[in-house]
This record gives structure tokens, sequence and C-alpha cells, in this order.
């Protein structure tokens, strides 16, 4: 079984639908035994909240209830639950890579873009503090790269 996991600031914007996405691509095509995934936030500011509610509605907007998810805290343990580690940003991957002991640890930490863009480091955008468009644009991003994920370890 691949065990993902998403992982953004505060895990209310962007890991929230990076896991939710996956859900529901899990339900979708009856992957329950060959995919586990989860979110988690390098601060701890939103522990147990729920995602952003601009967050919540544009996905539903596009088919996928994230409403359930709760925010939590990304800890070292993750690193010996999870094969892949995706983060959104520069600011993501120097936090989780702090928390990295081994080089085992640090070679499932990657890029989330990188699935679409490789070795480009692109950043997924902190919609936090901008529109609706803003919420589209990340909702539209991480979906893509979500699907080039389950495209690359579905036969």
């Amino acid at each position: 079984m691949q065990k993902i996991l998403f992982v953004c600031l505060g895990n209310i914007c962007r890991s929230p639908l990076g896991e939710g996405i996956m859900l529901h691509f899990i339900e979708e095509k009856n992957l329950h035994h060959s995919l586990q995934v989860d979110s988690a936030g390098t601060a701890g500011y939103h522990i147990n909240e729920a995602p952003d509610h601009r967050t919540i509605a544009n996905a539903k907007k596009n088919g996928v209830d994230i409403s359930k998810l709760r925010a939590r805290k990304f800890s070292a343990e993750d690193f010996d639950a999870f094969d892949k580690i995706y983060v959104m940003d520069d600011s993501n991957y120097k936090d989780v890579l702090c928390l990295a002991k081994n080089t085992s640890h640090k070679n499932k930490v990657d890029y989330l873009l990188n699935v679409l863009h490789p070795n480009q480091n692109k950043h997924v955008p902190d919609p936090y503090y901008g529109n609706e468009n803003d919420f589209e644009e990340v909702f539209q991003l991480v979906y893509k790269a979500c699907e080039k994920i389950l495209e690359d370890i579905t036969p």
C-alpha cells in the first residue's frame, strides 16, 4: 500500500485539498487497499480545525467534499508512516527537512508540483489572503498533480 502525506503551512488550504482530492479518487476508483492519504501543516495554528471555509466551498464546487477533514501538525513520526511527503512551497520543504533524521527520510520529501514539472520546485501558491480565483487556481493545480500521482502509481 502506498502512503502519501500532503503538507502546507496551516493544513487548512492547500494540503487538505491534496488529501481530499486523493480521497475522492480512492472512493471513485475503489483504491482503498492500495492507497492511503493524509495531510498536515508545518505550523500548529489550526490543530483540529476544519479547512478554511473558502477551500471547502471551492472544493465542493468542484465535486470534492473536504468538510470533515481536520488540521494536524506534521511530526517526525510522519517520516516512518508515509512513503511520500509532498510539500507546497520552499518554507514547507525546509521545515519538513529540519525534522528528517536520515537520508531515507529526506528522500521521501518533494514539492507537489514536481510531479508535473520535474525538478522545478514550483510552489502551490497559498490562497489564504487571496480571492475566489486564487482558491480555484490552487484547486486546479493540486487536482492535476493528484491525477498525475494516481497515474504514476496505479497500473
